[in-house]
């Protein structure tokens, strides 16, 4: 398995498109549509040219991972499209926690991002479970001092300082 940043390819992005429609449809019953999430199809120019980036996890050719920091104020960043097959969670692969400790690193390095943000709906326990296990801590809409797009589930929103 590689984790690698993303790089405009037609097959790259239907492995993505696929593994984002489970995790949120199939398994998470969002029903969210992938035209309420345009940054999907234009990664380079939404995460990537504004000092984020996007890395895919592939197991072979086929995507099996990804996460995305984009960032969106003075300090901050958001974590954003953080997505695995059910069968790379956990032991052995432990997935998540990789893609999460290359944004982490990532985001560590640039002199400018002191916060991250991200939103998860409510009903994703094992999402906010995971979280919180790697030093997110839940706050309140009134309290997000940046704004930016999500498809909004009743979503929950968390913090972590850098």
């Amino acid at each position: 398995m590689n984790i690698e940043p993303y790089h405009t390819n037609a097959q790259l992005t239907a492995g993505l498109v696929d593994l984002i429609e489970f995790c949120q449809n199939d398994e998470a019953h969002l029903g969210i549509k992938m035209i309420e999430q345009p940054d999907v199809f234009e990664i380079e120019h939404h995460y990537q040219e504004n000092g984020g980036n996007f890395w895919i996890a592939l197991d072979g050719d086929k995507v099996v991972g990804s996460i995305g920091l984009l960032k969106v104020g003075q300090q901050t960043a958001v974590l954003k499209k953080l997505f695995t097959y059910p069968e790379y969670r956990g032991e052995p692969h432990r997935l998540g926690r990789k893609l999460f400790q290359t944004l982490l690193t990532y985001a560590q390095a640039q002199s400018d991002i002191d916060k991250l943000v991200l939103d998860t709906p409510m009903g994703e326990h094992r999402s906010h479970f995971f979280y919180e296990k790697q030093g997110f801590k839940r706050i309140s809409r009134e309290k997000l001092t940046v704004d930016y797009e999500f498809p909004d589930r009743d979503s929950l929103i968390y913090e972590r300082e850098l």
